[in-house]
Order: C-alpha cells, then sequence, then structure tokens
C-alpha cells in the first residue's frame, strides 16, 4: 500500500472535539515543510533546467487530475499578473478539462492517453518542460503525459507524494515529497496537496527570480489590475527611488508599470 493511502497516525475522528480535530490537523501539518527540505536538492535541478528552457523560449506545462490537476492550474494562472509574464508561459492542464476545475469529472484520471492529446493542442515542443502532478504517483492521466511527452524529446518532471512510483519512472527530475499517512486516510487533498502546493510556490518563485522577474525582493512587473496592487505599485517607486506619493503615483499613470516607471526616472535623473 502507497504511504497516502495508509491508515491516518489518529482514530475515532467522529468522537474527536473540534478543538482536537484542529490541533491534530495543525500537528500533522507542520511534519511537511520538514518533508520538503529533504528534496530542496531535488527542486533546484528541477528550477535550473526550467530557467534555462524558458530562456530559450520555452514553456513550463504543468499537468494532473483532481486537487494535482487544479494546483498545477492556480500556480500557472498566477503567473501572469505577479510578475508580468506573458500569458501561455505557464500552462496548468487538469484531466477532464476545464469543467474539471469545479467539478469531477468520473474516470478522467483514468485515460492514459489524454494527456498527450491535451499537450499537442498547445503544440508542446522540446523547448519546454513538463510537470506530472500526482500525489499518488499513479494517475493513469499523469503516467501516459509523461511518458509520451518523454518518446518526443520533451523534458519531463514530477511532483508526487510516494516513492518509487510509476509516475516517478517516467520523469527526468522526479520530486518525491513523502509526508505520510494524510489525518483523513487517503484525503490526498491535505498534507499531500499542501506539500504540492509550497513545492510549486518554489519552483515558479525561483524560476521569475532568477528569469530577472523581481527587483530586490519587489514585484516590479506585476500587472497593476486593481486599486490595491496600483497602490503597491506607488509605494515600490516611492521607496526606491525617495519621491513623495504624488510623483510615484504620477510615474505609475504614464508608465503603467512599476520596473519601467524606475528605470526611466533614474535614466532621467
Amino acid at each position: 500500500m502507497s504511504t497516502t493511502e495508509s491508515s491516518s497516525h489518529y482514530n475515532h475522528l467522529e468522537k474527536m472535539s473540534t478543538r482536537e480535530l484542529l490541533v491534530n490537523i495543525n500537528c500533522e501539518d507542520k511534519t511537511i515543510p520538514d518533508a520538503i527540505e529533504k528534496v530542496i536538492p531535488q527542486i533546484g535541478k528541477l528550477v535550473e533546467v526550467i530557467v534555462e528552457k524558458m530562456k530559450g523560449g520555452g514553456r513550463l506545462f504543468y499537468i494532473g487530475a483532481g486537487t494535482s490537476g487544479r494546483l498545477g492550474i492556480v500556480d500557472a494562472s498566477e503567473i501572469p499578473p505577479t510578475y508580468g509574464m506573458p500569458h501561455g508561459k505557464v500552462i496548468g492542464i487538469i484531466a477532464g478539462g476545464d469543467q474539471a476545475i469545479r467539478k469531477a469529472v468520473e474516470h478522467a484520471e483514468d485515460d492514459r492517453a489524454q494527456a498527450w492529446k491535451d499537450l499537442q493542442q498547445f503544440n508542446i515542443t522540446p523547448a519546454d518542460v513538463l510537470i506530472g502532478i500526482a500525489a499518488s504517483g499513479k494517475t493513469p492521466y499523469v503516467i501516459g503525459g509523461l511518458q509520451d511527452a518523454r518518446s518526443h524529446g520533451i523534458v519531463t518532471a514530477c511532483i508526487v507524494c510516494n516513492a518509487g512510483t510509476e509516475v516517478a519512472k517516467h520523469a527526468d527530475y522526479p520530486v518525491e515529497v513523502i509526508v505520510g499517512p494524510e489525518f483523513v486516510t487517503g484525503s490526498t487533498r491535505m498534507k499531500a496537496g499542501t506539500a504540492q502546493k509550497l513545492v510549486l510556490n518554489m519552483i515558479s518563485t525561483t524560476t521569475m527570480i532568477r528569469l530577472g522577474r523581481v527587483k530586490g525582493n519587489k514585484m516590479v512587473d506585476m500587472l497593476l489590475s486593481n486599486n490595491k496592487l496600483i497602490d503597491r505599485g506607488a509605494r515600490m517607486i516611492m521607496e526606491e527611488l525617495g519621491v513623495d506619493q504624488q510623483k510615484a503615483e504620477a510615474l505609475l499613470k504614464e508608465f503603467g508599470n512599476v520596473r519601467k516607471a524606475i528605470d526611466s526616472y533614474t535614466g532621467h535623473a
């Protein structure tokens, strides 16, 4: 039996008080960063490859089913607004299509051939990188996608939460985060899902920084899509240039981008 499917360390959950449930879930969650720390070298190797490929014009793809697929889509969707990266540079695909984001599609994850069909819609090539996300490490949709991609010369990777899985066998850069049994037996949206989310954060954030999308510690290429972000952008300019709020807002309005505003001002100072 896989680790993620093995019995919870806790029993008689229905007899626990609300506080006991929350405390025990929290205790389990505290173990996740330690599990991730053990695989930082593997994550690092993967990031280096992604950076190299994206510098050459390549893209990053995520594939997964259920919770794993949704997590990939969330990570991909946050890259353009956070880092100003064009849409379509980081792409998340879920088994069953976009309708599966909100509602589970029956048996979608069991189709071993569908992932490659989905990837071909985006004209995936050896210039790109494909990461398969699967807590169990045995999702047919992900296995098939990685296997087919690899046969076409595409770099493959995975994020799984069991050791020695079929998914990992088809990954050039496997990341195996062993978080142990779930609080509710088999509910991999919990610890496994949290681990996958944290690893995705690490991969995409580090990649974007390495690609020059951060200045100092600021998201200078973020899209100014709401008032909160416009205010944040103005504060960044004030801090970087030492100007007052009125000047910062004027620069932001003129250039529409924090980086451009700063570069223009310092270039003319």
